[in-house]
């Protein structure tokens, strides 16, 4: 037995030295096969796989396109933003109070505070030091800091804002940068080379690329201009900040994607340069967006049907406004506005929109077949005024739709809407001047899982729901086999959201 206890004793002994010497060779590199290291041999690449000669055209663009991204980003900010939201606080012992301490209202010793932070973008455009960038990103809050591209914060004033068009003015001091230009955005093109320059993630001065891939693109029913549509990448953190063209000009300011997953899918929006020149001067100038205003409801054909002329089919004239006194009448087709083609109601409410008060403009309608020259005095839109409302067409075949009544293979059935009471949009945290449905439930396994309650379903297919009575009449004429478009505000995001036919 003691033999035996001498041999394990030994053989241990044994181990420890062989690991021993082991790791000694290992820490001074001297084990050779069967674990031991030596030197590898290796050369690395000395000469490009491609002569620059090659590819000169190549090299000058990715000069060019350096030298432009360095002009432009020192005009970007970063505008980062904290507000502060009131608690009860609770009676019972919170264990980790000591550790982590939220700010006291003195005033109310029962109330505790919590800061949000968010982030957005925004573009230096005055010398003077005007930012422009969304509303959202600014609206509501206590704080506003902006970020220049060279390290320095500075405190910002809110000049104004509107929530509609979702632009918002900044003012800093001694910006000591360069403003962009605003460019000429009706110059531009689909197939434009454009960079999108932000903050995207609070990933500062990050820089996309890609075209222009259309214009004209309505806003979420808001009459006042159109919207461009980029490829070039945007992200949340990219709200507010621009869309620049090859000269360094801003043709657009981000501000809204279609997307499934919350990032980038290839399909964003601005709001055009031309649209931002006037509603900033606006903004300076008198504090708020003078729009203006005609006075009239459209009717837009059903699904399938096409107007045989281009132009805005007049269903309604509102008593005592301007298109009232240019007597305009039901049924008339306007065909130019102030010598502006009119293609659909889009372009109309655009350009009426962004028209000087008071000045005359003449229209081009046909009426039973006869063309008519008429002239409209263009006022600023009441307040209250539900702009861009735009009819169904009901077919004497297809009655009304009930606003309670049952569809089984009704378009958006499974989506169940409730009236948006200003108590409810508090409680969701929703810009001001949102209008719409608040979605209050998705059937299960719809195939809709971009929807969620709490949404708030603004327009669908360009057509503004500002109740659940007009929200059951536009789904009641919506082709089942075409796919959806809806404007979506969750939160203080907005973005599409695209339904096709299963």
């Amino acid at each position: 037995m003691k033999n035996l206890l001498k041999f394990f004793l030994f053989v241990a002994v044994l181990s420890l030295l062989i690991s021993a010497l082991y790791d000694y060779q290992l820490r001074h590199g001297r084990l050779g096969s069967l674990g031991r290291s030596v030197p590898e041999k290796y050369t690395l690449a000395s000469n490009p796989t491609i002569d620059s000669k090659q590819i000169a055209s190549l090299e000058a663009l990715n000069r060019e396109r350096r030298a432009l991204v360095s002009a432009v980003v020192p005009s970007v900010v970063a505008v980062k933003t904290s507000k502060k939201i009131a608690i009860q606080r609770q009676n019972e012992l919170d264990p980790f109070g000591f550790f982590f301490r939220r700010p006291r209202n003195f005033r109310n010793p029962n109330e505790e505070s919590l800061v949000e932070n968010s982030l957005g973008s925004g573009v230096i455009v005055t010398e003077e030091g005007h930012i422009i960038t969304n509303n959202h990103v600014v609206d509501q809050v206590d704080e506003i800091d902006v970020q220049l591209s060279d390290g320095r914060t500075k405190k910002a004033r809110l000049v104004g804002a509107d929530a509609q068009v979702d632009l918002a003015v900044l003012k800093i001091d001694n910006p000591g940068v360069k403003p962009l230009k605003l460019a000429d955005s009706d110059s531009v093109q689909a197939g434009d080379f454009v960079l999108a320059i932000g903050n995207p993630f609070g990933f500062e001065e990050t820089v996309t690329d890609g075209i222009v891939s259309s214009k004209g693109r309505p806003n979420r029913g808001d009459m006042f201009g159109d919207w461009l549509q980029t490829n070039a990448a945007i992200n949340p953190g990219n709200s507010g900040g621009p869309l620049v063209n090859l000269r360094g000009e801003v043709v657009g300011i981000n501000t809204a994607i279609i997307s499934r997953s919350g990032g980038s899918q290839g399909i964003g929006f601005a709001i055009p340069s031309n649209t931002i020149r006037t509603a900033l001067e606006s903004l300076l100038k008198h504090g708020r967006i003078i729009r203006g205003y005609l006075g009239i409801q459209a009717r837009v054909p059903q699904p399938g049907q096409t107007n045989s002329e281009e132009g805005v089919v007049v269903d309604e004239v509102v008593p005592g406004s301007p298109a009232e006194e240019a007597q305009l009448k039901k049924g008339d087709i306007i065909r130019k506005f102030d010598q502006h083609d009119v293609k659909n109601f889009a372009e109309l409410r655009s350009l009426v929109s962004q028209m000087e008060l008071d000045k005359k403009v003449e229209l081009d309608v046909v009426r039973k077949g006869e063309p008519v020259k008429l002239t409209a005095q263009i006022k600023e839109q009441p307040v209250d005024y539900q702009a861009g409302r735009v009819v169904p067409q009901q077919t004497p075949s297809q009655p009304p739709t009930a606003p309670n009544e049952e569809q089984g293979g009704r378009v958006l059935a499974s989506v169940h809407v409730g009236e948006l009471t200003p108590e409810l949009a508090r409680k969701l945290d929703l810009p001001n001047g949102v209008r719409g449905v608040v979605v209050t439930n998705v059937d299960p396994d719809s195939g809709m899982a971009e929807l969620q309650r709490g949404d708030v379903i603004e327009e669908i297919n360009q057509q503004p729901v500002t109740s659940v009575s007009d929200y059951e009449k536009i789904v009641g004429s919506l082709d089942r086999s075409q796919p959806q478009v809806l404007s979506v505000c969750r939160h203080r995001a907005r973005s599409f959201l695209v339904l096709r036919p299963r």
